[in-house]
C-alpha cells in the first residue's frame, strides 16, 4: 500500500514504526526537517518537508496514487483540512485524521464527518486511547495490559508471573483442573523477550508474562486464581503535564477509590493550564526528576507512578527513580525500541506502547480481513481480531480444523448467543458468531486470506 503519513512527531513515528513492518510505501510529511531526518535514520520512508494540508505538497508526491492518508500532526485543523484536500483533489480512498480536541470529538458533532462535510473515514485520538489504557491498568492492579472485547463481554488480561503465582511450574493443560471456577483461555506467553502461542504441555515459568481471555463477569475469579489480588491504587503520581495526564487525572478525580493524585511538570505554562482545569489534583511545577519534586509529590508513598512525558528516556528514568523511592508499581509510556534493554531491567514496570495503541485505532482499515475490531498487543508481537460471521461468510459451517489456520494463529474464543465458548478444533463456526482470534505478526498475511 502507498500510505501518506502527516506528522513526524510521536504519534506519526508510532504509526510509521508499525507500518514499516509490512510491505508498504510510506511517505512522511512534516514541517520540521530535524524530525524527518531522525525518522529517516530509523525507518525506510520517503521524507517530505512541508504541510500535509497543502495541495502542492500532495501533488508533488503523486497523492492521487495513494491508498491511504493518515493525518497525525499535533494540530486538529491541519489534519481535517488534509483529509478534505485528499478527498476533493486527489480522491484518496481512505482518510484518517488525528483529532484530540474535545470540541471536535463531541458526540453532538458526529454528523460533521461525512463526504458532504468533512470527508474523514476514521477519527483517531491516540492520547485519549493511551489514557484509557492506563486507567484500565489502574483499575485492575497487578495487570500489565487490559483489553475489553466482544462489546465488553470478554476481557484480555496480561500479568507477569512471579513466585507467588499458584500455577508456577504447572502445565497449561492442568491449570483449568487445579483452578476452581476458573474459565479462561491462555492466548500467549512472553518469555525472555520472545512471545509465543503456548501448547497445552507448556509450563508457566517465573517472570513469564501471561496473556489470557476471561469473561468480564469472571475477572475476579481469574485474579484470585492467579494470586493477583492487590490493594486498590489510591495514591497516584503522574510525570508529565499533557493531554494524557489531564485525561487520566480528570477521570481519577471522579473515582472514590483515589485519595490523592499529583502531576509533575517542568513547563510553567503547561503546569498552570492543568492547575486551572483540574479541581482535586495537585500540580507541581519544577524539575520532575529532582529529589525535591519527588519528595513533594510523595512518590515514596505512591501506589502507582505513571510517566507519560514525550521522551521515552525520561519516562523510563522516572519509573526507575520512583521504584527506588518506594512506589509500589510504575507505568512508562514508550515509543521507540531503542530502550528495550532498559525496559527489561526495570523490574515490574508496566510498559504502555504508544505504537501499539495508536495502530489499534486503524487496524480495521489496514487489514484485508473484515474485522469488527482489532488490537495490537504488547510491543506489537501480535494482534487480536474480532470477526463477525455473517450469512454470506464462506467459513460458516466449517470446523476450526477445516479453516487450516496458520501455525501462529488461533481462535481463542467464540461469543455465541450471549455465551462465551473456548472452542476445540472440532467446533463448527455458525452464522452470528463473533470470533476472537489471536494472530502473531508472522501469520497476519495468511490469516487475512482466510478471513478476507
Amino acid at each position: 500500500m502507498k500510505i501518506i503519513v502527516g506528522g513526524a512527531g510521536n504519534v506519526g513515528k508510532s504509526i510509521v514504526r508499525y507500518l514499516s513492518q509490512g510491505s508498504n510505501d510510506i511517505i512522511v510529511i512534516d514541517t520540521d526537517q530535524q524530525k524527518l531526518d531522525e525518522l529517516s535514520k530509523e525507518y525506510d520512508i520517503q521524507p517530505v518537508l512541508g504541510s500535509v494540508s497543502h495541495p502542492d505538497i500532495l501533488e508533488m508526491i503523486s497523492a492521487d496514487k495513494a491508498d491511504m492518508i493518515i493525518a497525525a500532526t499535533d494540530v486538529d485543523e491541519i489534519n481535517l483540512v488534509a483529509c478534505q484536500v485528499a478527498y476533493s483533489l486527489f480522491n484518496i480512498p481512505k482518510k484518517i485524521a488525528r483529532v484530540d480536541s474535545k470540541y471536535f470529538l463531541n458526540p453532538l458533532w458526529n454528523t460533521l464527518y461525512n463526504e458532504k462535510n468533512l470527508p474523514v473515514d476514521l477519527v483517531i485520538s491516540p492520547d485519549i486511547e493511551i489514557a484509557k489504557a492506563i486507567l484500565r491498568i489502574i483499575k485492575i492492579p497487578g495487570t500489565c495490559e487490559v483489553l475489553p472485547l466482544a462489546n465488553n463481554k470478554l476481557h484480555l488480561l496480561s500479568f507477569k508471573c512471579n513466585n507467588s503465582c499458584p500455577f508456577l511450574n504447572h502445565k497449561i493443560s492442568n491449570i483449568i483442573k487445579i483452578g476452581k471456577d476458573l474459565e479462561i483461555s491462555i492466548v500467549a506467553l512472553a518469555r525472555n523477550g520472545n512471545t509465543f502461542m503456548p501448547k497445552p504441555n507448556e509450563t508457566i515459568k517465573n517472570n513469564d508474562e501471561v496473556y489470557f481471555l476471561t469473561e468480564t463477569s469472571k475477572i475476579n475469579n481469574a485474579i484470585t486464581a492467579f494470586g493477583l489480588e492487590h490493594d486498590h491504587n489510591e495514591k497516584v503520581v503522574i510525570f508529565g503535564g499533557n493531554a494524557i495526564s489531564y485525561y487520566v487525572a480528570k477521570q481519577l478525580e471522579e473515582d472514590n477509590n483515589i485519595l490523592s493524585c499529583h502531576i509533575l511538570e517542568e513547563n510553567e505554562n503547561a503546569a498552570k493550564k492543568l492547575a486551572q482545569l483540574l479541581e482535586n489534583t495537585v500540580v507541581l511545577q519544577g524539575e520532575m526528576l529532582s529529589d525535591f519534586m519527588l519528595e513533594e509529590a510523595n512518590v515514596n508513598k505512591a501506589d502507582i507512578a505513571i510517566a507519560v512525558t514525550p521522551k521515552d528516556k525520561d519516562n523510563l528514568l522516572a519509573s526507575l527513580l520512583s521504584q527506588m523511592s518506594g512506589a509500589a508499581s510504575t507505568i512508562s509510556l514508550v515509543n521507540s525500541k531503542s530502550f528495550d534493554n532498559l525496559v527489561d531491567n526495570i523490574n515490574s514496570n508496566v510498559i504502555i506502547d504508544r505504537s501499539s495503541i495508536t495502530i489499534s485505532n486503524i487496524l480495521q482499515e489496514l487489514r484485508k480481513a473484515h474485522l469488527e475490531d482489532a488490537h495490537s498487543l504488547g510491543r506489537g508481537f501480535g494482534e487480536i481480531w474480532e470477526i463477525k460471521i455473517g450469512e454470506d461468510n464462506l467459513n460458516s459451517g466449517k470446523t476450526i480444523k477445516e479453516l487450516n489456520l496458520p501455525e501462529k494463529c488461533r481462535i481463542d474464543a467464540i461469543y455465541r448467543n450471549e455465551k462465551v465458548i473456548y472452542p476445540t478444533d472440532e467446533e463448527k463456526i455458525k452464522v452470528g458468531d463473533l470470533l476472537i482470534v489471536f494472530v502473531a505478526s508472522q501469520a497476519i498475511k495468511r490469516a487475512e486470506r482466510i478471513f478476507e
